[in-house]
């Protein structure tokens, strides 16, 4: 146990580490050569900087500004999610922000549009990467699984529309064109998220079998909730069969059907997608 603990945690923090050097690396490469506002407290951060030097004259580091303003989103991480969790995406923040101040800008291109398209695959892609390691790059991160882990549902699309007030902000000060490639950006990075992103996709397993004492333990072992035993007859040989039936995430059930051909070989496995449930389904957390 505690071996797997170890590994959990090392694979938390290294996909902490990596999404934060990716993080800063897309900002000095990407986002800041197009002049976009990547969403989220990162682009908050960044219309801040804006502001404070184009209107003030002052420049204020990144990692000022974006570490003040997710004080009480860690707050909302240690009080409702968990310490390891919050822990974690501290990390990813003060990472990412010390080297967003540190790393000198290396642009790739300044075509505004392949850096809104690339700069948000590569954003997308490292907020899955924290997601994946059971982490978060902070800020609306810690607000969207908040929430998503009491109703069941990914809510990045809301998020994706409390960004686009902040790009109306960004608009009405820095220009239009910039808001605008900024939410190709954003929609990009967001479907990115969904795509690599399964937790909270649901797919309903109907597995008959010759053995659900056996199969009905690797459910409960893999995603500590029930199944729905039925009994019947093989119309073709006759025998008495038994169904279970269970609905658990997209990436249980990859797992999960593994682990029902190694308990019986015999088994037949048919997986389908569920786009509602409704009653009680215990989602795992172990933040």
């Amino acid at each position: 146990m505690k071996d797997l603990n170890a590994k959990h945690e090392a694979k938390r923090f290294g996909c902490a580490i990596l999404a934060a050097v990716i993080f800063a690396v897309n900002i000095k490469t990407f986002v800041r050569a197009g002049g976009l506002f990547p969403g989220g407290f990162s682009g908050l951060t960044l219309l801040l900087q804006n502001i404070f030097t184009d209107f003030c004259g002052i420049d204020v580091p990144y990692t000022l500004i974006n570490v003040v303003l997710n004080l009480f989103p860690v707050f909302i991480g240690l009080k409702f999610i968990g310490l390891k969790f919050t822990i974690s995406s501290c990390c990813v923040i003060v990472l990412s922000s010390v080297l967003t101040d540190v790393i000198p800008a290396q642009p790739i291109t300044y075509d505004t549009l392949l850096i809104s398209i690339f700069g948000g695959l590569i954003n997308g892609f490292a907020v899955s990467l924290c997601l994946i390691g059971n982490t978060s790059s902070g800020g609306t991160d810690f607000i969207a699984i908040y929430f998503s882990e009491k109703s069941g549902h990914d809510i990045w699309n809301y998020i994706l529309c409390v960004n686009a007030g902040i790009l109306l902000i960004a608009g009405l000060l820095f220009g239009w064109e910039r808001a605008l490639y900024s939410i190709i950006f954003q929609f990009t990075s967001t479907q990115v998220v969904q795509m690599l992103h399964q937790r909270y996709k649901k797919h309903t397993l109907f597995i008959v079998t010759s053995d659900p004492d056996k199969v009905y333990h690797e459910i409960s072992n893999l995603t500590h909730h029930s199944a729905t035993q039925f009994e019947g007859t093989g119309c073709y040989t006759d025998e008495k069969m038994s169904m279970l039936y269970s609905v658990v995430s997209r990436e249980e059930a990859k797992i999960l059907v593994k682990k029902v051909k190694e308990a019986d070989p015999t088994a037949f496995v048919n997986i389908i997608k569920t786009d509602y449930i409704n009653g009680r389904f215990y989602h795992k957390t172990d933040y």
